[in-house]
Order: structure tokens, then C-alpha cells, then sequence
């Protein structure tokens, strides 16, 4: 399977010679995935070096040989304008929290100040008789710190990147920003007036005098917005690998060879010690069962629903819960090498793969910006060769910076997102980051984890089988008093519709829970038997053969069976199942509908997983798959071409949902398939999942008319203001009239209806 899994890198090689070492550096200062290319690419310029930075998790993995030093690569990290230091060193808390507490307050700042701004040029602008001595200085005073300060972010980054011959959407807005600023502050001080020509229509034709600051400010606010957002769920992404991370027990109480027990780190144990697990704790790392038996809940490692019964002889793995039983396991995998340490790097792994995802934005300002740059100079040099006035000059080429001010551009994506996240949470869908929106426009198929997502998540009845002469009220007495002392999840649904039909349950005396295989117990006088077949077998129990029919077929469906015995003789047999969620069946169609295929991928066993496939529609299943082999099913899937969501809930699906084109996550999952997803789905029902798939390419779509038009307008717009035909007041009133389209286009969101 390493060839589904593998992760691209820059070189050929097959493998690091046998010098090579692995490095692993924390970085600082990224905004965006092409500073993670920026990186990369650099790092990788370096002889005997192969590296990979994930900008999800703001780490550099890098194989290098030779006499390089980890220095001398934190060197070309810091050259690249980047910061860097070893993982080890890395400084505790969270950095990427630091950086939405970073933005927001930058963001605060600009609205404090810069929405007032706005509101004071527009009034004084569309109403001259309004103007009062000095306005043009206080809208100065309050746009400077928005231009400045606020906007450090993007200046910093620009200035960054220019030192190193490299343009971003930074680059862009920066330029915009100050292209503006520049403007305003010549006008106010050359003319001390916002409108020197008078006033009239003459002057929206001549370059010269008009105040361009509330544009600017207007610019600022909107992309760290736009940032802020991005920021935010950047957090909730590496958050996932955070949680992933302290998932395992903390401590863990190993047994000494007199037999006494000491509570030790986890990270001091060793291969080979003995530790005690005793119900409720964690199991602390992947081993051997040598004493004991309990049932042990798996569903967060391997997605099964029903726990299983494990004696000694009978391996267990590191997070999982015990249910009832003590238990002295051998540790046979600790720290890096158990399964859950196998997790945190293929959710690592497929989060750099998605990562390699350049911005659109970035994409296009990677060859606007030069050109942009390029036409204005070439405009200030025509019109001095043409003899024009220095001022006229530099005038027309300032204006060709101005009109190519991305402010329209720095609503697009922001607005989109805003107006798709209100929608979303409206049809219960919530769109984490416009990351999810890249692919998925191009999603051709969709795999569905079974537990918890399609089903349910929990064990119940679905089949009361009296025996015959019996009833269901009696069957239902004897099995569910027993069980009502029974901490088993079987036992508790059991219980529950129990005391659902029949109100209140007798006594039980003698309880004895019988690890792995059920529970026995005196129930008014008689001996009751409740468990498995091999239970029933190993007591001699009395099956008729009507019964056992009817046992055999509930088994051949994939359920769960519990025969129920008084003094000897069965009385009934029960079957549980996880039941598919209602609706579930009319969401796949709806799903086909839309052009999608569909896989069922879960780690229960095939006969179920073909019977729960049958049920809802879905043709292909695959079955019986550990994490390692999900995430691998996926990359399959997407090396034979095809374009893949994963819908899941469960920490055993967080690698699949990393790797997959669009992870989408159900609410009431783990934390760590949330951080793994791109997507949560906000209600439980399944009929949202292709409500979210035609949200995410609406969502996309729009963005993509966004950017046409904002930088059509900026390309139509550039000859006119290179030609010395237009003021700034006119490029201000086209931005105006961009922007408002963008919003509008945005707004359209809002009447995405559900899928039907």
C-alpha cells in the first residue's frame, strides 16, 4: 500500500543516502500556501537536501546530507524571509492563536477607525455643500493608522518578498494601499483641498486632487477579514494533529515484578512492561492482553460500533477504552510506532498534500502585480518622453497603481465565504476555509464512513425473536433485568427497550458478567442466561430449532445476536444492529443526482457493511479497513483519477478525511475529525452532504465571478488612466461600483435552496 500513501517530493532520488538525517523545523511568518512553496523551493535548491513544508502545520520536514547543519537550513529559511527553529524548541501554545489574536486586533482597529472614514468621504464627497474647514485632515487623521498599523501586516510581507524577487496578493494589496495613501497625502498637502480644480465635471477628467484614503482603508479592512477568516480555520486545522497528539492516556500504572503497581509518565514506558487497565481508562499503548478479559470500546480507533471482548492472548490498541474488566496488558508498540502515533503523521502527510493548494488570488497577482508595476512605470516614462509636465507624469502613472487597487479583489473571497457561512449554518452545513472550495467543484466521488455517519453510532434491538410458547413481554423481562446491572453498550440497549415496553424491570440477584461473552443472574427465583452463541453452546443451553433458524439468519444479516436462556432453555433470541439514520437512503440518491459515485468505507465487518450499503444505495463497498488503510483507499481512489469528499466522524477517519479533496465532518464526531475536515456538517442527518457539496461549488463559483470581475475592471480600466484620461475621483467611483458587484454577486448565496 506505500504506493497509495506516498508523498510527493521535489527530487528523484528514491531515497536519502545513508548520511541523510531527518530535520524538523517549526516556521514562523507564513501567510498563505505559496510561502510554503516560497520555502520549499528554496530549501530544496540546497545539494543533498529533500524537503517538504506543510502549511497547515507550520512545519518543514527536511532530509539532508553532508555537512549541513540545522543551522545552515534555518539560515536559508530566515534568507527566504521566514523565521525558523527546530521542533524540539519550538516555544510552548498555540502560534496560530497568537495570529487570529494578532489580526483581530489590527481588524478592530481598522473598523474603529476606517468605517468612520468611509462614512465621512462619502457624505463629503456626493454633498459639497457639506464640507467644512479642515475635513479632508481629520479624514487623514483617521484613515493614517488603518493605512499604516493595520495594514503592517501586508506591508511587512510585501517588502518580504520583494527582497527575494517574489510578488503575492501581499504584494498586491500593499501596493494598492499605498499607490492610494500616496495619492491623498499629495493632494492634501499640494492643494490643501480635497477638489483644487473647483469642483464641476471638468475635474473627474484631469489627473490631479482627489482625496483616495477611505479606499484604502476600505481595502485594509476587508482583506484581514478575509485573513482573519483564513487564520481562524487554519487553527481549527492544525488542531486536529494537537488533539490527535493527547489523545492517549497521560499516565499509566505499570506492574512491578512483586506485583505492585507504579503510576509512571506513558512517555517513560517501555516495550515489554506490564500496566494495569482497569474500566473507564485508556488503554495506554498497543499490546498484548495477558490477564484479565473486558470489553473494550474501539469505535474511536477503528470505527466498530459494538465493543469486543478481548481475553489474554488477544492484542488491544493504544486509545481505546475499557468497558468492564481489569485488564494487565504487555506493551508490545510505544511512542512513534503505535497506531495512534501512525495517525498524527497520515493526517500530517495528507494535510500537506492538500496544502500544496495555492490561492487562487495568489495565482493571478503572481503575474498582475510585475505587469502592473511594469505599465506604470512605462506610463510615467511615455509621458515624459512625450513632454508631458512632470506632475502630469507622475499623475498618470500613479493613477494606473490606483485603479489597479484590488480592493474588489479583496472582497471576493470574504464576501463569498461570509454570505456562504451564513447560508451554510442556515441548511447546516459550515465551510471552514476557502481550501474546501478548490476541489470541490470537481468532486466526482464521494466516500462515506458507516458508523456514526450513515448509522447511527450505537447498538440498537431491531429484532425481538420469542421462542416458541413464549412471549415478547417475557423474553423482554428476563433479558432486560439482567442486563439492567450490566455496563455493556449491548446490555444498556437491551435494558432500554426493556424498560421502554414494559416500564419497570424486576430485580436481579447474583449478577456475574462474564467477560466477552454476557452476563448471568437469578431474576425471580430462576437462573438467566443472556450472551453470545458461544455462551449459550458452553452452558448446554436448549436452542429449538425454530429459534436457532431464526438466530442463524439475524447472523447471516451481520448482526449482532443474544440468545436469552431461563433454567436451561432458550427463550427467545435478540438482535441488535447499528440502524442506518433516517433519510439516509433518499441523500444517496440525491448524491447520484448530482453526477456523484458512492463508496461505503468502514472498518466493521463486510457482511454488515454490504447489508447497510444495500439498504441506502451504494454500490461499492470496501470493508473490514483499518485508519492506514482508509487514508490508502483514498489515495487510490484519487491516483485512478477521480476527484474525492470523505464524510466521516471518528478519530479513525481523520487520515481519509485529511487526504480526501473535501473532508466533510459530522458535528457530533470527535474533535479531531472536525480539525481534520474541511467541512462540518451541522445537523446529523445524511440529506446534508449534498446540501454541503452544492454549497461548496456555489460557494466556488461565485468566488471565481468575483475575481473576473474585479481584475476585468482593473484590466479595462489601466489604459484609460495610463492615457492621462482619468482622475482618481473616477477610478474611486468605478471601485465603488466594482465592489458593490462583487457584494451583489456574493449575496446571491443566500438563495441557495437545500438539495432535493
Amino acid at each position: 500500500m506505500a504506493s497509495l500513501t506516498q508523498t510527493p517530493t521535489p527530487s528523484p532520488v528514491a531515497g536519502p543516502p545513508p548520511a541523510s538525517r531527518a530535520v524538523e523545523l517549526q516556521i514562523g511568518g507564513m501567510t498563505c500556501a505559496a510561502c510554503a512553496a516560497r520555502i520549499e523551493k528554496r530549501l530544496n535548491k540546497i545539494d543533498g537536501v529533500s524537503a517538504t513544508v506543510n502549511y497547515a502545520t507550520e512545519k518543514a520536514t527536511v532530509q539532508a546530507c553532508g555537512e549541513l547543519t540545522v543551522e545552515d537550513l534555518i539560515g536559508q529559511v530566515e534568507r527566504a524571509g521566514y523565521r525558523a527553529v527546530p521542533v524540539e524548541q519550538r516555544p510552548d501554545g498555540d502560534p496560530e492563536s497568537g495570529r487570529v489574536r494578532y489580526l483581530w486586533r489590527r481588524l478592530a482597529v481598522a473598523m474603529l477607525l476606517g468605517v468612520p472614514a468611509g462614512d465621512l468621504a462619502f457624505v463629503m464627497v456626493l454633498v459639497p455643500r457639506m464640507r467644512f474647514e479642515g475635513w479632508q485632515w481629520l479624514l487623514l487623521a483617521l484613515s493614517l493608522p488603518v493605512v499604516t498599523w493595520c495594514a503592517w501586516p501586508f506591508h511587512r510581507k510585501a517588502f518580504t518578498g520583494l527582497r527575494y524577487g517574489a510578488t503575492s496578493m501581499d504584494t498586491l494589496v500593499s501596493i494598492g494601499i499605498i499607490a492610494a495613501s500616496g495619492w491623498s497625502l499629495y493632494t492634501i498637502f499640494a492643494h490643501g483641498s480635497a477638489d483644487p480644480s473647483g469642483g464641476g465635471w471638468g475635474a473627474l477628467f484631469t489627473p490631479g486632487g482627489s482625496v483616495y484614503l477611505e479606499v484604502a482603508a476600505g481595502v485594509t479592512i476587508f482583506v484581514l477579514g478575509g485573513r482573519l477568516f483564513e487564520a481562524k480555520a487554519k487553527h481549527t486545522a492544525g488542531g486536529a494533529l494537537r488533539a490527535l497528539a493527547e489523545l492517549g492516556a497521560k499516565d499509566v500504572a505499570v506492574l512491578e515484578d512483586d506485583g505492585a503497581e507504579q503510576r509512571i509518565d506513558v512517555r517513560m514506558l517501555r516495550v515489554g512492561d506490564r500496566f494495569v487497565v482497569r474500566p473507564g481508562e485508556i488503554v495506554a499503548t498497543d499490546g498484548v492482553v495477558v490477564e484479565g478479559g473486558s470489553a473494550v470500546d474501539t469505535s474511536a480507533m477503528t470505527g466498530e460500533a459494538t465493543p469486543i471482548e478481548v481475553m489474554a492472548g488477544d492484542e488491544v490498541i493504544g486509545g481505546t477504552v475499557v468497558l468492564a474488566g481489569r485488564l494487565v496488558v504487555r506493551a508490545d508498540r510505544v511512542g512513534a510506532d503505535t497506531q495512534l502515533a501512525q495517525l498524527v503523521r497520515l493526517v500530517e502527510r495528507a494535510q500537506q498534500d492538500k496544502a500544496g493548494i495555492q490561492r487562487l488570488a495568489d495565482r493571478i497577482s503572481a503575474v498582475f502585480v510585475p505587469v502592473v508595476v511594469v505599465l506604470a512605470l512605462l506610463t510615467l516614462i511615455g509621458w515624459l518622453l512625450a513632454g508631458g509636465t512632470a506632475e502630469h507624469a507622475i499623475s498618470a502613472g500613479l493613477a494606473v497603481l490606483i485603479i489597479a487597487c484590488p480592493c474588489a479583489l479583496g472582497l471576493a473571497t470574504p464576501t463569498a465565504l461570509l454570505v456562504a457561512s451564513g447560508r451554510g449554518a442556515q441548511l447546516g452545513v459550515f465551510i471552514k476555509g476557502h481550501q474546501a472550495l478548490e476541489s470541490a467543484r470537481a468532486v466526482d466521488t464521494v466516500v462515506l464512513d458507516k458508523t456514526g455517519t450513515v448509522t447511527l453510532g450505537r447498538m440498537t434491538v431491531v429484532a425481538v425473536h420469542p421462542a416458541p410458547g413464549r412471549t415478547r413481554a417475557e423474553l423482554l423481562r428476563a433479558a432486560g433485568a439482567v442486563e439492567d446491572a450490566s455496563e455493556h453498550l449491548v446490555g444498556r440497549a437491551i435494558a432500554a427497550l426493556a424498560r421502554a415496553e414494559l416500564g419497570s424491570l424486576p430485580m436481579v440477584t447474583g449478577f456475574t458478567a462474564l467477560a466477552g461473552l454476557g452476563a448471568r443472574g437469578a431474576v425471580e427465583g430462576r437462573t438467566v442466561l443472556v450472551g453470545s452463541t458461544r455462551l449459550a453452546a458452553d452452558a448446554d443451553v436448549i436452542v429449538p430449532a425454530e429459534l436457532a433458524a431464526e438466530r442463524n439468519a439475524e447472523q447471516e444479516q451481520g448482526r449482532t445476536t443474544v440468545t436469552v436462556a431461563v433454567d436451561g432453555t432458550a427463550i427467545g433470541v435478540l438482535s441488535l444492529a447499528d440502524v442506518v439514520k433516517p433519510g439516509a437512503a433518499e441523500a444517496i440518491a440525491q448524491l447520484h443526482r448530482l453526477g456523484l459515485a458512492t463508496v461505503l468505507l468502514t472498518g466493521d465487518n463486510a457482511v454488515t457493511a454490504r447489508a447497510v450499503a444495500a439498504e441506502i444505495g451504494v454500490a461499492e463497498v470496501i470493508a473490514e479497513v483499518m485508519p492506514a488503510d482508509k487514508e490508502a483507499t483514498i489515495a487510490r481512489l484519487q491516483a485512478d483519477g477521480r476527484v474525492v469528499a470523505m464524510v466521516g466522524d471518528g478519530i479513525n477517519d481523520a487520515p481519509a478525511l485529511a487526504r480526501a479533496d473535501l473532508g466533510l465532518a459530522v458535528v457530533t464526531g470527535t474533535d479531531i475529525a472536525l480539525g481534520a475536515s474541511d467541512i462540518i456538517l451541522v445537523r446529523e442527518e445524511l440529506d446534508v452532504v449534498p446540501t454541503a457539496v452544492r454549497l461548496a461549488r456555489a460557494t466556488l463559483s461565485t468566488i471565481r465571478g468575483n475575481f473576473v470581475w474585479a481584475f476585468g475592471y482593473n484590466i479595462a480600466a489601466i489604459p484609460i488612466a495610463a492615457a492621462g484620461l482619468l482622475n482618481p475621483l473616477i477610478a474611486a467611483a468605478a471601485m465603488a461600483v466594482s465592489s458593490l458587484f462583487v457584494v451583489t454577486n456574493s449575496l446571491r448565496l443566500r438563495k441557495l435552496s437545500p438539495s432535493r
